[in-house]
Parts: structure tokens; C-alpha cells; sequence
């Protein structure tokens, strides 16, 4: 069994793949290695140049929610989630490039790498064809892991101040990113309370492809995938 303040269907997923969520968010090499500021820079290049591809596909998956959503409160917030991804990560992402010497041209010319399309691929897909509870808990792997991976790394970072790695943990620890895990998760359980058994089993499906797809992610960056 895992940990013992389970309540809530998120906290339902969090605890039935809890192995898989510590193998992803705690112990793979690459996020221990921004935290203590040993990822090297090619990984770190490669890494941001995949993510910013990712994020373009994410926003398409972000906005097929917000059309789907159940109400105007909460395609609000999808709307919301859209703008921060294409107007602020994407924003943070070409500025981590522009350090490494990649001009926005040079980005957009990035080939996708094989787990970069799997993955973009797969939330896509669920964006087309599922539910809108299908389509949030497939997503909420990679906005609550990150969430969870920047405060973690934050609590014990030895990373040099102001270094790329730091930069990015304080990005992913910062309330704004905080406030929409949060919600995301409010709207998984709410969306989890009123469906049936069988969707609740199909969004825990999703759940663990997703924290499959997000260990892949970490692994092609640490690999240097072609």
C-alpha cells in the first residue's frame, strides 16, 4: 500500500502508481540532475528544444478541452491554462534557448524526437476522442509532476544560484503553476464523482500512459534520443 492520506480520486491515482510516479518525478537521473545542477548542458539544450515542441501540441490538446469543458467557469480556466502555456512557458522556453545560442528559428526547425511524438501524439488523440474527465486525467501527470518535481527540488536544490537548472526549478515552483495544479486536480475529482465506474477505470488508464509517456520524455533527454 502506499502512502495513507489518500482522499480524493487524484490522490487515488497518486497512490495506485505511486512506483511509477516516484520512478518519473523523484528518481529519474535527469530530474535529480537539474536539482543538483550536474545535467549537462547538451542534455539541457535537447531537453528544452523537445519541451517547447511538446508545448505546441499541448496548447492544441489545452484548447479541445476548453471546448469540451462543462461549463463557462471551467473553459475559463482551460482558456486561462492555454494562454500561460503559448504566452509565458513558451516565453521561458525561448529564453533557455537563447542561452544556449538557439534563435527561434533555429527551434522551430527542431525535429521531434520519437518519445516527443508518442507523447504528443497521445494526449492529442485523447483530446480528439475522449471525455473531458478522460482528457484531464490524462494530462494532470505532467502538470502535477512538474509541480510536484519543482517543489521537491526546491526544498533541497543545490544547484547554483541563478544557474539554468535553478532558474528552472523556481519556474515550476511558483504559485501561478501551483494554482492551476490545484485546480486541474478540484476538476479531475469532480469530473471523477460523477462518472461511471467504467470511465473512472479509463481515466486511470490514461493516468498511467501518461506517467509512462512522461518518464519516456525524461529518458530521451537523458539519452540524447535521435
Amino acid at each position: 500500500m502506499g502512502r495513507s492520506d489518500v482522499t480524493g480520486y487524484t490522490e487515488e491515482l497518486r497512490d495506485r502508481f505511486d512506483a511509477q510516479w516516484r520512478a518519473t518525478h523523484y528518481d529519474h537521473p535527469f530530474v535529480k540532475a537539474i536539482g543538483d545542477g550536474s545535467l549537462s548542458l547538451d542534455r539541457f539544450s535537447y531537453f528544452m528544444r523537445q519541451d517547447y515542441l511538446f508545448l505546441i501540441d499541448y496548447a492544441r490538446a489545452i484548447a479541445i478541452a476548453s471546448a469540451k469543458s462543462p461549463d463557462v467557469e471551467s473553459m475559463g480556466r482551460w482558456a486561462k491554462m492555454l494562454d500561460e502555456t503559448l504566452n509565458s512557458e513558451m516565453a521561458l522556453h525561448r529564453s533557455f534557448c537563447a542561452d544556449f545560442g538557439i534563435t527561434v528559428e533555429e527551434l522551430a526547425r527542431t525535429r521531434p524526437s520519437p518519445a516527443t511524438v508518442s507523447y504528443t501524439q497521445h494526449l492529442v488523440a485523447t483530446a480528439y476522442s475522449g471525455s473531458i474527465a478522460e482528457i484531464a486525467a490524462a494530462m494532470l501527470p505532467c502538470q502535477w509532476g512538474y509541480d510536484d518535481a519543482g517543489r521537491r527540488l526546491a526544498k533541497n536544490l543545490t544547484a547554483a544560484e541563478g544557474s539554468l537548472h535553478a532558474r528552472w526549478v523556481q519556474g515550476y515552483n511558483a504559485p501561478g503553476y501551483r494554482d492551476v495544479t490545484a485546480w486541474l486536480r478540484e476538476f479531475t475529482d469532480r469530473l471523477a464523482e460523477q462518472a461511471s465506474e467504467g470511465e473512472r477505470e479509463r481515466m486511470a488508464t490514461l493516468f498511467e500512459e501518461s506517467l509512462r509517456q512522461e518518464w519516456l520524455f525524461w529518458e530521451a533527454a537523458w539519452t540524447l534520443e535521435v
